[in-house]
């Protein structure tokens, strides 16, 4: 679940987490006022589309059925990646949270079908391909750099980042942990 970490946080239940990437905190704050911020990069998950029923981008037939994340921060990436690899144009100025509704052209009439992110591998079997974070990707035995048939820019945007309560951003314990997550070991 996506948002239980941030609201943990906020009420702080927990004093740090480390899941997300910026545009999904900047989303988070602004849609829920949470007062948390980031004080670390981490890792960097990319996004895949994968597909049970066709070996390549290329073999998704005209029509064809693509799911994708319905959250925005997530969705928007989908998208992102679909209009970087030339398959669907979108709206100039859609920053970071594109959605269906900012798609200008779509040549090979696909439709895509919004699922809850958790629930995108299930999807495999009904659409020709599913928008998958790696994580549930792993989960569900897929390999995140061998099995998509379309695959994000690991060097964009969506760097995952530790996160803590303004309150506690300058707090000592905060860089420890930074540093911590920063070691080789």
């Amino acid at each position: 679940d996506y948002v239980v970490p941030n609201a943990a946080l906020d009420a702080g239940d927990i004093q740090a987490n480390s899941f997300q990437n910026q545009p999904y905190l900047d989303n988070q704050k602004a849609d829920r006022g949470y007062k948390i911020e980031s004080v670390g990069l981490t890792v960097n998950f990319p996004i895949g589309v994968y597909s049970k029923k066709h070996k390549a981008w290329a073999d998704i037939p005209d029509g064809g059925k693509v799911s994708i994340p319905n959250d925005p921060t997530n969705g928007g990436r989908v998208l992102l990646l679909l209009r970087d690899k030339g398959v669907i144009k979108l709206k100039d100025g859609v920053g970071f949270k594109p959605s269906v509704v900012d798609i200008t052209e779509n040549p090979k009439k696909l439709r895509f079908v919004e699922v809850d992110a958790a629930q995108a591998p299930r999807a495999l079997d009904d659409v020709d391909a599913a928008a998958i974070n790696t994580n549930y990707a792993t989960q569900a035995g897929l390999d995140p750099v061998k099995d998509p048939i379309l695959r994000e820019d690991p060097k964009g945007p969506y760097v995952n980042l530790i996160a803590v309560r303004s309150t506690d951003k300058d707090k000592p314990w905060v860089k420890t942990l930074v540093d911590s997550y920063r070691s080789p070991e």
